[in-house]
């Protein structure tokens, strides 16, 4: 096992105990919310690959920050990210059935449910980051709200989805892809890499210099997810949900966006020079997703 691959499992299983901590205990729920309290443990305790939460402990850890703010933090960022699934599941959206190896969130409870959980686990983000706990002072904590806010909101990753809704009724050019998934997907991986920046009290120009890292392997996710959908097309068994919409690889073809996705991993670990070896395992993550294989 490489040591990226120790810390993804490390940060997963510290992520999990957190998160477990954090989330509502559906037998509490006296106030007649346990349902509402179940479909929210499940979607956000469900098996994942937990790379937002890895960004933000990782580049927590660059400046020093104590485990238990980046923890937190980075539990943030998964509720914000889990509520996503969770709505991009429903039938109004990309109408999927399973999420994570399981049954998604409305299939399991119901569709008026689902959209509870997700708002619910949405609004515990910000109750996490607002917390002292998360970190003590008041402008640190503002900072991450805001920043959070922003990069889930219609300037991100909602702004982005709304234009992936409306992807199937035109043709897009390749910038317009990218732009989409700048939002869609970029902006998530972007904030989840800066918190560990705002957390440290870090300089602006040091965290502009994670942001762009972030977006150059936000963008390289996404077209990896492209090609590994592609190749599910020629005979595999990966589930292709964006079927019919503009892709990295329908604009570009298959051979070009392979090229593609390693110039920017390339691109990204060039915006970590800065930072020695503290940034190691940030520089193996970009090649680990320029490879992965699901």
């Amino acid at each position: 096992m490489t040591d990226l691959e120790k810390s993804l499992l490390e940060v997963s299983e510290l992520l999990y105990e957190k998160m477990k901590n954090i989330l509502p205990q559906s037998d509490e729920a006296a106030c007649g919310v346990k349902r509402l309290c179940e479909a929210m443990r499940y979607s956000a305790l469900a098996p994942g690959k937990r790379l937002r939460p890895f960004l933000t402990v990782t580049t927590a850890n660059i400046f020093g920050v104590s485990q238990s703010s980046a923890l937190q933090t980075a539990a943030a960022a998964e509720f914000v990210h889990t509520y996503s699934l969770i709505h991009d599941d429903l039938p109004a959206m990309d109408n999927d059935d399973v999420r994570r190896g399981q049954p998604s969130c409305h299939k399991k409870f119901d569709e008026a449910t689902a959209i509870l959980a997700g708002d619910a686990l949405l609004t515990l983000a910000f109750e996490v980051l607002s917390d002292k706990s998360t970190h003590s002072s008041n402008s640190v904590r503002c900072e991450l709200i805001k920043s959070m806010a922003k990069a889930a909101g219609y300037r991100g990753m909602v702004g982005g989805q709304m234009m992936d809704l409306e992807s199937d009724k035109k043709q897009l050019s390749i910038n317009e892809i990218i732009h989409l998934q700048r939002l869609k997907t970029g902006e998530m991986f972007a904030v989840s890499c800066e918190s560990g920046a705002i957390l440290g009290n870090a300089a602006p120009n040091l965290r502009n210099l994670l942001r762009a890292y972030a977006h150059d392997i936000g963008l390289t996710f996404q077209i990896t997810d492209d090609l590994l959908d592609a190749e599910s097309d020629q005979g595999g068994k990966r589930q292709d949900k964006s079927s019919g919409k503009p892709t990295f690889v329908s604009a570009m073809g298959v051979e070009k966006a392979r090229e593609q996705a390693k110039i920017l991993a390339q691109q990204a670990v060039r915006h970590l020079n800065v930072f020695g070896k503290k940034a190691d395992l940030l520089k193996d993550l970009a090649a680990y997703i320029v490879n992965r294989k699901n």
